[in-house]
């Protein structure tokens, strides 16, 4: 049996990181092989690039460095998690994955979508999700959310001006024009039960679909 690999991606805010934990359990108890995990991150190289990357303290990186060390985390997150739970057949939730690299670095940071896909394809080795989930949300919305949730950590991408997190926006919906038979848009506006039931009703329909 073939595993299932789905992305959760979004702009700052959207609320894809509760849902997926939240819908992860749920699918768990309801008997299903589920993995969560998130990028940069999962296991512990990835886990100390993120540090890097995501330190406050680091304000001079390099846009082209940091799309390296984004690159090189989902390298080696990809080889020692992700493939080796497709291979025995689990259903992977993986909080971002590359559309993150291609809306941050490569659309917001000016490095280019093409030139950053290119990075990412040394890394991944064409190893692509089935599906991805967009949670699409006003930037003003997501960055008050981050603003009231007390308890979340703030890190060096947070820091960046207004301007910097609507191209991110403006990039991720590039990408769902690019890639529409892969993203599925979820109005993450909504309260966050309504947002739920909405992404749980699209992954089951997903596994459905593709465990046919």
């Amino acid at each position: 049996m073939k595993g299932l690999f789905i992305t959760f991606e979004g702009p700052e805010g959207a609320g894809k990181t509760t849902i997926l934990q939240k819908l992860g359990k749920e699918l768990q108890q309801n008997g299903l092989d589920i993995v969560m995990t998130r990028e940069p991150g999962g296991i512990r190289i990835a886990e100390q690039i993120r540090e890097v990357i995501l330190n406050k303290n680091n304000t001079e990186m390099d846009s082209r460095t940091e799309a390296l060390l984004y690159a090189a985390a989902r390298r080696q997150h990809l080889v020692e998690r992700v493939l080796p739970a497709l291979k025995k057949g689990s259903i992977v939730l993986c909080d971002r994955f590359i559309d993150s690299s291609l809306a941050y670095q490569g659309f917001a940071r000016g490095i280019g979508i093409d030139e950053v896909f290119s990075i990412n394809q040394f890394a991944i080795e064409d190893v692509m999700p089935d599906a991805t989930i967009y949670f699409d949300v006003p930037v003003e919305i997501g960055l008050k959310r981050i603003q009231d949730n007390k308890g979340r950590e703030v890190n060096r991408l947070d820091l960046e001006e207004l301007d910097f997190h609507k191209r991110v926006h403006e990039g991720f919906t590039l990408l769902k024009e690019r890639f529409p038979k892969r993203f599925h848009e979820i109005d993450a506006s909504k309260e966050i039960n309504e947002v739920y039931q909405m992404v749980k009703e699209k992954v089951m329909q997903i596994y459905t679909m593709e465990m046919k």
